[in-house]
C-alpha cells in the first residue's frame, strides 16, 4: 500500500478537496498533492494531522479492511504473563516504581539487571 494513494482514497470518500485538507491541517495544498502522488513521504506528525482532518483514526490510514483490525499477537519473553498472584503483585510494584523513576536511573537499573542476570 502506498500511503499517498490511501490518503487520496479516504479524502475522496469524504468528498473533500485538497483545499479542504489544507484548511483543516495547515499544510500547503501543493504538499498534500506531493504526498498523494508519492513524491513525498509524510512524517508521523503529518499523518496525525491528516487523520484528524479526515476524521478517521490514525490506524485507518494503514488499514483497508472493514471494522477494527485484530491486535497483533505478542511474541517473546517480555510478553509472558506472571505465573502466580505473588509474581503479578511484584511486577505491579516494579511498574509503579519505574513509572516514578527518571530515564537515566531506569537505564542504570536496566544495565544492573542485565549484569546480574548473566552471573
Amino acid at each position: 500500500m502506498i500511503i499517498g494513494e490511501r490518503l487520496r482514497e479516504l479524502r475522496e470518500e469524504k468528498h473533500l478537496s485538497q483545499g479542504h485538507i489544507e484548511k483543516r491541517t495547515g499544510l500547503l495544498r501543493c504538499y498534500i498533492s506531493r504526498v498523494e502522488n508519492g513524491h513525498t513521504v509524510p512524517s508521523i506528525e503529518t499523518l496525525e494531522k491528516m487523520s484528524r482532518a479526515l476524521e478517521v483514526p490514525l490506524y485507518q490510514l494503514f488499514y483497508e479492511g472493514d471494522g477494527t483490525p485484530a491486535p497483533p499477537k505478542a511474541v517473546g519473553k517480555a510478553t509472558a504473563s506472571p505465573k502466580s498472584d505473588k509474581e503479578a503483585r511484584l511486577l505491579n510494584k516494579f511498574r509503579d516504581l519505574f513509572s516514578r523513576t527518571d530515564e537515566s536511573d531506569r537505564q542504570l537499573l536496566l544495565h544492573m539487571a542485565k549484569k546480574m542476570a548473566t552471573h
